[in-house]
């Protein structure tokens, strides 16, 4: 009983495109001015938070700032100044709760930090019901910094300078003797609330940048490292500064080259400085000298050295998932490129740019989205990048779209009813983009889709092998509705309750989902390859339901896998549904 053989269309990624110098970049250019802005506020604030031990709370702040990130989304106001609006509530509870002798600094902190999450959290799941910031929040995205985000650094810098020449002396006091300070008419509770009110500025302006999680790299790994050296304030402040603004555009320019997030390669490089210093401090205590420089200078020749360029030629095409990629690839024929965005197994709603991913936007002669909240960020990371090409959205007028709310379900192609027509749309974009290769696309467009459809034929036959009682699919999240509908499934539930990955569970929504696995005797939980299977697995074993087959389904499998490619996508989770719901194989 196995299912008859299906020709499968088996790809090779193209190389990379070459990259043009670093410099050149309209976006590399925006990103290195944001760095060099942010590198005052960030130098001469680090230095103060490394002084007054407002380390964790700085790292504290810019997570705190996701309640108001989410309101911003919620209510249609811009994300800085929602980030802002929270931080700002996040210093002025600190320094309300600052001095208090039975709680710490750190305690006050965690304190804080922890009711701002919650809020956070309850905003997005069940007032917005949207996870919105969530990857901005954690990890940055340099490479499309806007201009509001260049005038926010800009003022956060020139705040904390200001304050630095007005407040500095009292700063200084109420650190290290705020009981002198109180007997000369200092306000301590006063100037330590504008200290912490500023760092959150800083911090909040360094969120494009890099994110809450590595946002330490700019406004504290730094000024640790020049602590190593100097003990003097003003020294201290100023070569932190440079040091920041040096790091910042090196971590950048590398990070192009390597093709790696500029966010962590910042991290990394500030990182790597700072144990290079104590290392080298270690090493000149014990008599041994080095020259730190060049080693630094060595590892970062090493680093580029390993970078290597290829050719480019024709029709560039930039694809966001990896179906619309598997679809550009084989109906596209000679003449084109296809750069991918997305890659093989990752959550599409979790996406963050790579250098070579801005490039290839801004160089793009044609751009094709899959449509919905899956991929609608590539609206503005196009605009960011400066691209002038056409935005296909090969989600529209797709004959069999299922829109449950009154919201577009985007896992369209899982019936691929809707794939064949959205090749020839795609066909038609190629052809605009190239008129002169019409044929060729056309021929290979009416191969593809006369493919698409006898596979379909096949899965309907998989499916109905199934006993009708049977038919009962419970997934990660809401992504086979449409596959449900197309082969005559029924999808009594999902682990999280959404459409969208980014949503969490709640406890209830999990006991309710396990009841209903054991009302309708569902046979068999399937974790999805994208996300984790952890919950998933965890809800089967509770229920004594299978959990040993995993779909995809907002992705397609990595290279060398039956899932490499739509086609096989399709059969692969054709073969598992059947696999897990009769233990037996797909029959055709």
């Amino acid at each position: 009983m196995v299912m008859r053989t299906v020709p499968i269309i088996w790809y090779t990624s193209p190389p990379m495109d070459a990259l043009p110098a670093p410099f050149d970049l309209p976006y590399v250019q925006r990103g290195m001015a944001e760095m060099l802005l942010l590198s005052v506020g960030a130098g001469i604030l680090g230095c103060w938070i490394v002084l007054r031990g407002l380390a964790f709370y700085s790292h504290a702040v810019g997570s705190a700032a996701f309640p108001g990130l989410v309101l911003a989304d919620g209510l249609g106001f811009a994300a800085p100044l929602g980030a802002l609006g929270a931080a700002t509530a996040f210093a002025l509870l600190i320094a309300a709760l600052a001095g208090r002798e039975r709680l710490g600094p750190d305690a006050t902190t965690a304190v804080g930090l922890a009711g701002m999450l919650a809020l956070g959290v309850i905003l997005a799941s069940d007032v917005f019901k949207t996870g919105v910031g969530v990857e901005t929040l954690l990890f940055g995205s340099l490479l499309l910094v806007e201009p509001r985000d260049l005038v926010l650094a800009g003022v956060a810098s020139a705040g904390a300078l200001a304050a630095t020449l007005t407040l500095g002396r009292k700063w200084l006091a109420t650190g290290f003797d705020p009981g002198a300070a109180s007997a000369l008419g200092v306000r301590g509770r006063l100037y330590d609330g504008v200290l912490v009110a500023l760092v959150a500025l800083v911090v909040v302006a360094a969120l494009s940048a890099l994110g809450a999680l590595l946002v330490a790299a700019l406004v504290v790994v730094p000024a640790a490292t020049v602590r190593l050296w100097t003990n003097r304030l003003v020294p201290w402040q100023a070569i932190t500064v440079a040091l920041v603004a040096a790091e910042g555009i090196a971590g950048l320019t590398l990070s192009v080259e390597l093709n790696a997030p500029p966010g962590a390669t910042i991290a990394a490089l500030s990182g790597t400085v700072f144990a290079g210093s104590a290392a080298f401090q270690i090493l000149r205590s014990r008599g041994r000298r080095i020259t730190f420089a060049v080693a630094v200078g060595a590892g970062l020749v090493l680093a580029l050295g390993a970078c290597g360029n290829g050719g480019d030629s024709g029709v560039r095409v930039v694809a966001t998932t990896t179906q619309v990629a598997d679809w550009a690839r084989l109906i596209k024929g000679d003449g084109f490129t296809v750069h991918q965005l997305l890659k093989p197994n990752t959550d599409p709603h979790e996406y963050e740019p790579r250098p070579d991913d801005v490039e290839a936007l801004a160089d793009a002669d044609v751009i094709f989205r899959s449509g919905g909240d899956l991929d609608d960020w590539i609206d503005e990371a196009a605009d960011d990048a400066g691209s002038k090409a056409e935005v296909v959205d090969l989600s529209n007028g797709l004959p069999h779209l299922r829109r449950p709310g009154g919201e577009l379900d985007p896992h369209w192609w899982h019936d691929p009813r809707n794939v064949t027509r959205a090749v020839l749309r795609m066909a038609e974009g190629l052809v605009r983009a190239a008129p002169e290769r019409e044929a060729q696309v056309a021929r290979r467009t009416r191969n593809y889709a006369l493919l698409v459809r006898a596979v379909d034929l096949e899965v309907a036959r998989c499916m109905r092998s199934i006993p009708s009682a049977q038919r009962k699919l419970v997934t990660d999240h809401d992504a086979f509705g449409y596959f449900a509908a197309r082969y005559g499934m029924q999808v009594v539930g999902t682990v999280i309750p959404a459409r969208t990955t980014v949503a969490q569970p709640s406890a209830g929504e999990l006991a309710r989902l396990a009841d209903t696995i054991e009302r309708e005797r569902v046979r068999a939980v399937f974790p999805e390859s994208s996300v984790s299977a952890d919950v998933a697995r965890e809800i089967a074993r509770q229920t004594g339901a299978d959990s040993s087959h995993v779909l995809h389904a907002d992705s397609l499998g990595p290279a060398g896998s039956r899932a490499a490619n739509y086609i096989g996508m399709l059969i692969a989770n054709a073969d598992s549904i059947v696999r897990g719901l009769t233990g037996e194989r797909c029959r055709a």
